[in-house]
């Protein structure tokens, strides 16, 4: 967790022209003429020789203006290691940068052999540093996500660049200010792509309204929240504002809290929107899934096990854990590795009656209906193998949206088993 926030730190401090570096790469058992040696953490300043390169300033110039992709520091990283050989992964919506990024490295970075990932890319849990691996490249750069996988983990030397993009940020402050009562309590939230912003507007805010706060789902950033993984506010004000171009993410923290209304600030179309989302029909749908996969269990051919390939969407300890309780269970099951899991796929294992995915949540939140058989995500698979308490028996009926958090339980990738088991103690 420190690693990653560490990271996260540098990574957000471009503008005053920070660089990345630091702790040895474990030697890899590839050639010696591509062991990396790139190093992982630690802060140094960008010369200027590099940030005021006139010809680098032009190159970097033909690039989106509103988006920051840390080129200086990124240049400055990878001459100072000595890296020759580099991969570079996007979202799809950053695609359209790659080649011209990669001419600017192979130029100005002494770069000699750069390795575009072209796989879908949905988030920071699909950072492909295994493929980069394979490629023999000695430094993986990951654009428009923060650093889920922390950089003490990635099988080579990872660095993220979040991608912050600029807004009209006074428009931002005037809409929320115009919007709500000085009396209101707010939750201020958003995607990592604004985190820089929104800590600049919780400033204004703080002057304005009667609290803000910005909630943190450790070891994501503060304020950012993810698909998967949102904190549980309730009792921390009365509305959420958002920041955000799509509802993605956002749908992830109205579902962790139902109660509080959820405004969206889409800083693209300049718009302060109401969001709506149909918590009971979601529960009842996914409810049911459960139920019906307790059933199944009693007398099933067999279970399906999916364990995502896509990066690093998939966790084998979770999927240990999930056969575990099916061995225990005697219950009949097979595993099977996907990197995009899709219905037409799953119809052909014709002697499975129930999937269980470790790979995205929401894929079973908001795609099971397009399976012809029951689809749970971790949490609910473990609810159907009665392993945890359903969220319909639990006093606060909040549905876990806690998947790369700390604080979740035997479904989610940062599981403790010692705090977990003190936490359910004290609750009993």
């Amino acid at each position: 967790t420190k690693e990653g926030e560490a990271s996260a730190s540098a990574s957000s401090s471009a503008s005053s022209g920070l660089a990345l570096a630091t702790v040895e790469a474990q030697p890899a058992s590839t050639p010696a003429r591509v062991r990396s040696r790139a190093r992982r953490i630690v802060r140094q300043l960008v010369p200027d020789e590099i940030l005021k390169n006139e010809q680098l300033n032009k190159a970097i110039a033909v690039l989106n203006k509103n988006y920051d992709f840390e080129i200086h520091k990124t240049v400055w990283r990878i001459k100072k290691s000595g890296i020759k050989r580099v991969g570079l992964q996007f979202p799809e919506g950053l695609l359209m940068y790659s080649c011209a990024i990669a001419d600017i490295l192979e130029e100005f970075a002494g770069v000699e052999h750069t390795v575009i990932l072209g796989d879908t890319t949905f988030g920071a849990c699909c950072v492909d540093d295994f493929s980069a691996k394979a490629m023999e490249c000695e430094l993986l750069i990951h654009y428009g996500h923060s650093c889920l996988i922390p950089v003490d983990e990635t099988s080579i030397p990872c660095m993220y660049i979040f991608v912050n993009m600029k807004i009209d940020l006074q428009h931002l402050v005037e809409s929320v200010k115009l919007s709500f009562e000085p009396s209101t309590r707010i939750i201020l939230a958003g995607t990592i792509q604004f985190n820089k912003e929104m800590h600049a507007a919780k400033k204004v805010f703080k002057e304005h309204f009667a609290s803000v706060y910005v909630p943190q789902s450790k070891p994501l950033s503060s304020g950012e929240v993810l698909g998967c993984t949102a904190p549980c506010v309730s009792d921390k004000g009365d509305v959420i504002v958002f920041l955000a171009d799509g509802r993605f993410h956002l749908e992830a923290l109205m579902i962790a809290n139902p109660t509080i209304p959820a405004y969206r600030y889409d800083p693209y179309g300049r718009v302060l929107t109401l969001e709506k989302y149909d918590h009971q029909d979601m529960r009842k749908v996914r409810r049911s899934a459960i139920e019906r996969c307790k059933v199944l269990a009693a007398g099933a051919k067999s279970f399906g096990l999916v364990l995502g390939t896509l990066g690093r969407q998939g966790n084998p300890k979770i999927l240990y854990r999930l056969e575990a309780i099916l061995k225990e269970k005697r219950i009949p099951y097979v595993i099977v590795l996907m990197s995009e899991i899709t219905p037409q796929k799953l119809k052909m294992f014709s002697d499975v009656e129930a999937w269980i995915q470790i790979a995205c949540p929401r894929l079973s939140i908001d795609w099971a209906e397009g399976f012809n058989l029951p689809i749970l995500s971790s949490y609910e698979g473990m609810i159907a193998l009665e392993a945890v308490q359903p969220w319909w028996q639990t006093k606060q009926e909040h549905y876990r949206m806690d998947f790369y958090s700390v604080d979740a339980g035997p479904w989610g990738n940062k599981f403790d088993a010692k705090r977990y088991q003190e936490e359910q103690s004290q609750k009993v």
